[in-house]
């Protein structure tokens, strides 16, 4: 029997409502992929989301003739196909780690803790004397594998004669990952003993670069660890503890963000799985431990292009239209939840200050004239650590000092040397501790 002209027009208007209706299955799906914390890959809130739109599309159509029965269903359906993309692998599940590197070798390394770091090592390569004190770095990240920049610039300190070492955090680069509730700032520490203690051979220089800088400072602040450093070298650090981090201050002079184009390749983040997922758990509505993406399959998916215009941060702004390119896509890797987890363990740590003020270490503080870091972020380590014999303020550069730009890696190694060897600054020994004040005023 034909539809009636009224027929037609009522079910015409519900089909007009499907919209609305797949918007609120899709935002009740979202909403409940933070209530569980994706539980299950994200299947509890999508079966839950399910199951409620068919409960709800069966009362809607139980006095309705067919075909008008089924209207009801087409937003579950559609939702059901949308929110399904967020619950679905696209990359492995399991750790794909970095190829080797063709100018070092990879070493793996069982440290203490139970931690397995890849380690480089770069001898001396020059014919001229040679520094008598291992020499490790400290990258920056948290938990971010060591950029082919910082290869480089690691490889000029070898050709000045350091014996130079680089480890890989745990969960970083190609060392092994950890549990999610491993990473912390504590184990970060211990770690970092562990490799001293592993290396045996004595003391050690370490220079410690944002993140690195933070284990650092937390090291020099332990008495049993900060027996085993020679010399510290603090560069542009991010909080040392909690009362820094929560710190809102002045920042550098401006830098290349909003200024230089944006980062070119693949973003995880256009799939609407890690879309979820990252957002949520930048903005704390998913744990860092998420079920609904694993660790390894987070890492395997983030690319350098999601990190958007955190690259362009760390250049001044005459830069922006020259920033060089800091790692290659092979080599380029970033666990994103558990360097969430490590700082969320600095924000709840309590003030390492009264500990701090007790470091005989002699050590040296190194500022970026456009950094992007919270300026109070080192100044509070200068007030802290009576150790610290000179700060450098680096003209020219941003948060990443040895960048491969015209003399700046060069010019970062004279100022890491010069400390080192006990000689003479490059550069006046500025800000002072009672300079402190100015500084934070004038160089804004």
């Amino acid at each position: 029997m034909p539809t009636s002209p009224i027929r037609l027009v009522r079910l015409t208007g519900r089909l007009l409502l499907a919209p609305a209706a797949v918007v609120a299955l899709v935002v009740t799906f979202i909403a409940l992929i933070a209530l569980t914390d994706g539980a299950g890959s994200g299947l509890a809130a999508w079966l839950t989301t399910l199951g409620a739109g068919t409960v709800l599309a069966l009362w809607q159509g139980r006095h309705r003739t067919w075909p008008a029965r089924l209207v009801p269903f087409l937003p579950v359906i559609v939702a059901a196909a949308v929110t399904a993309t967020v619950c679905l692998p696209t990359v492995p599940t399991a750790r794909r780690y970095p190829p080797a590197l063709p100018f070092v070798s990879t070493q793996h390394w069982n440290l203490a803790t139970g931690s397995r770091v890849a380690v480089y090592h770069y001898p001396p390569a020059s014919p001229g004397p040679r520094h008598p004190v291992p020499f490790l770095y400290l990258h920056g990240g948290p938990v971010r594998g060591i950029s082919v920049q910082d290869h480089r610039f690691l490889r000029l300190l070898a050709r000045q004669g350091y014996d130079v070492y680089a480890y890989e955090q745990a969960g970083g680069g190609r060392s092994d990952l950890l549990s999610m509730d491993q990473y912390t700032i504590s184990r970060s520490v211990r770690d970092l003993v562990a490799f001293v203690d592993r290396l045996d051979k004595g003391k050690v220089d370490i220079l410690g670069f944002s993140g690195g800088g933070v284990v650092l400072t937390r090291a020099l602040a332990d008495p049993g660890v900060a027996t085993r450093l020679h010399r510290a070298i603090i560069a542009e650090p991010g909080p040392m503890d909690g009362p820094t981090a929560h710190i809102a201050g002045h920042k550098g002079r401006a830098s290349a963000r909003g200024l230089a184009p944006g980062p070119t390749g693949p973003r995880s983040t256009h799939v609407p799985r890690f879309a979820v997922a990252f957002g949520f758990m930048r903005l704390g509505l998913l744990t860092p431990d998420t079920g609904l993406i694993g660790q390894a399959e987070g890492d395997n998916a983030f690319t350098a292009a999601d990190l958007g215009s955190d690259t362009a941060s760390a250049y001044c702004a005459r830069d922006a239209h020259r920033i060089p390119t800091e790692d290659t896509p092979q080599n380029f890797s970033f666990s994103p939840a558990a360097s969430l987890r490590i700082q969320q363990t600095v924000k709840d740590s309590p003030s390492i200050a009264p500990l701090l003020r007790h470091s005989r270490t002699p050590a040296m503080l190194m500022i970026a004239e456009c950094s992007s870091q919270v300026r109070q972020w080192a100044t509070a380590v200068l007030a802290a650590d009576p150790a610290i014999l000179r700060t450098q303020y680096m003209p020219g550069v941003g948060h990443h000092m040895w960048n491969g730009l015209d003399d700046n890696n060069d010019r970062a190694a004279a100022v890491i040397t010069a400390f080192l060897q006990d000689k003479p600054a490059p550069l006046p020994n500025y800000p002072t501790h009672d300079e402190t004040p100015t500084f934070l005023r004038d160089h804004k």
